[in-house]
């Protein structure tokens, strides 16, 4: 098999596959996509070609019809590695490459690639590892393999830059330690949050589609200084900030990794650590890239993944996000009656967020409830918190601590009475 010329950028071919039963998203969407990904890991597209099929065949994913042409064009113009828009199976891989006689990756390790580049925490670092590993592990042949067989290059970074000699049997004990870890590390990240609670704060997490901006925004909300690329997956590692809303309540906002079409699904669970921000959220703010020809597919690209991580029905605000880019647009009022609970901005020039913050600080306080208990005397945090917050209807001093009726946003009494020495009243 040809070594990859690790010195200069790689050239690559890709396979694009057009499904004859598949309306919602076009082989020519998928292409966009595809180069995006590519360009991401400073890859050029060279050449390309679009696959139209039914059922993937068994042995080499397309036509051997296909695969030859793969193989004129692969000589003639001097590639590197040849990348399907679909996920192929182990077998597919080795036959292709067999017959292709060039690297041949498929999206999920494309995608893992880029994961491997843009992971700067040590858990994200973890996570990167273990999807890397889960997905190489059936496809190993024989006893063993060479991971830097492939002379590096995209969908060879990560753990697969390791020069050493891997099995099964070592592969899945890396394996059991990496979830280990993970799982001290996910513990860690629960005892965080329960330091915010102890502190009451509103959690809010921005979701949204890869490049969609959500990084603009918890900038343009809380003057962060996250790094924002136009290029995909740039927020692999969750970043939490806090924001002050005009009534004084503190809240905190966490970015998120990006979703994608047809994420998989092994992916999701790789990286649910990192979404657990996500499901643990009061509020949702899903953000849409509207200068995008795509973005109603986004959208529900968005809701799958939301079903899996089981958080669909949280409270979610859709921000309608660079309409600075929008050059007519007299139809985003119609596209505000189809998404409820919408607000239109620019995160880039900052347009609008003043008006992002006043709904949010609605969301948080637009369900009520009357609040009975006893509050410790050691938690007069608690108290203050009530008088910021709601509307305190009596307060009477106690030997067990003090007797207060409130109004109060649903949101902050659930997290008060979530305290074992908070004594509800109701």
């Amino acid at each position: 098999m040809k070594l990859v010329k690790t010195s200069t950028t790689e050239k690559a071919l890709l396979v694009v596959v057009d499904w004859i039963h598949r309306d919602d998203w076009t082989d020519e969407d998928s292409l966009i996509e595809l180069v995006e990904l590519v360009k991401t890991t400073h890859t050029e597209v060279k050449e390309k070609v679009v696959c139209r099929l039914d059922r993937p065949n068994s042995a080499y994913f397309i036509g051997k019809g296909k695969v030859e042409e793969i193989v004129q064009i692969s000589r003639v113009n001097d590639i590197d590695v040849v990348v399907f828009s679909e996920d192929l199976s182990g077998t597919q891989q080795r036959n292709l490459e067999e017959i292709i006689k060039i690297k041949t990756i498929d999206r999920t390790q494309l995608i893992l690639d880029i994961f491997s580049q843009h992971a700067k925490s040590p858990e994200g670092n973890l996570q990167v590892e273990l999807a890397q590993l889960e997905y190489l592990l059936p496809r190993l042949a024989g006893k063993g393999i060479v991971l830097s067989r492939l002379g590096g290059g995209i969908g060879t970074r990560g753990p697969g830059e390791k020069k050493i000699e891997v099995d099964r049997r070592r592969i899945r004990s890396r394996i059991t330690k990496l979830k280990r870890d993970l799982k001290d590390l996910s513990a860690h990240r629960r005892t965080i949050r329960k330091k915010r609670a102890k502190n009451i704060l509103a959690s809010v997490a921005l979701v949204g589609y890869t490049n969609a901006g959500k990084s603009t925004v918890l900038n343009a909300l809380t003057g962060a200084n996250q790094i924002v690329k136009n290029s995909l997956f740039t927020t692999l590692d969750p970043l939490s900030r806090n924001l002050t809303l005009p009534n004084k309540q503190t809240i905190v906002i966490s970015d998120t990794v990006g979703f994608l079409y047809h994420l998989p699904h092994h992916l999701i669970e790789a990286f649910k650590a990192t979404l657990e921000e996500v499901r643990e959220a009061d509020i949702l703010l899903n953000v849409l890239d509207i200068s995008h020809p795509k973005f109603i597919e986004h959208n529900k690209a968005v809701c799958e993944v939301l079903k899996q991580l089981q958080s669909v029905e949280k409270p979610t605000i859709t921000i309608l996000n660079k309409i600075d880019l929008v050059a007519d647009k007299t139809w985003i009022r119609n596209l505000e009656e189809d998404f409820p609970n919408t607000v239109t901005i620019s995160a880039l020039n900052k347009e609008n967020i003043n008006e992002l913050i006043e709904k949010i600080t609605n969301e948080l306080s637009s369900s009520t409830t009357l609040f009975k208990a006893i509050i410790p005397f050691n938690r007069m945090d608690l108290v203050d918190l009530i008088h910021r917050e709601g509307q305190v209807k009596s307060k009477q001093f106690t030997p067990e601590g003090i007797n207060i009726h409130a109004i109060l946003p649903s949101i902050t009494a659930s997290k008060i009475m979530s305290y074992k020495d908070i004594v509800s009243l109701s």
